[in-house]
């Protein structure tokens, strides 16, 4: 359930900042969609391959922003495949990413998952305390 919500609020603010910046072009929500599942799968299957030799120059100390712009590039990627979005720009895409992973930390923190309440990154309260 997790991963649906994550996917329809990532394909929501992509579609959004679509509509706000002229500088991405997205035809339809259908696609906003598949572009957020593409990111996704792309994130999970070649994003450590990217991010890692980055987080190596960069000693670990920069992870987040590595992430960042791994996102990035990865957008610029689907943007190369796909006729029906278009990014002008890498300033755009990397937009694209952090309002991508602000949306994504709102909703971990709203909603977490079961793992993440087992391993300690968010707290809950127990009712009546």
């Amino acid at each position: 359930m997790n991963f649906i919500l994550h996917l329809l609020l990532d394909a929501a603010v992509i579609f959004g900042l679509a509509y706000v910046m002229p500088q991405i072009e997205v035809k339809s929500f259908g696609t906003a969609v598949l572009i957020a599942l593409i990111l996704g799968i792309l994130n999970f299957l070649v994003g450590w391959l990217l991010a890692f030799p980055l987080n190596l120059v960069t000693f670990f100390l920069l992870t987040g922003l590595v992430r960042l712009v791994v996102t990035a590039l990865l957008l610029k990627l689907i943007d190369k495949f796909m006729d029906s979005f278009t990014i002008h720009g890498f300033w755009p895409a990397l937009v694209i990413a952090l309002a991508v992973a602000v949306a994504g930390t709102l909703i971990d923190r709203s909603a977490p998952s079961e793992p993440m309440r087992e391993a300690g990154h968010v707290a809950v309260l127990a009712p009546g305390r």
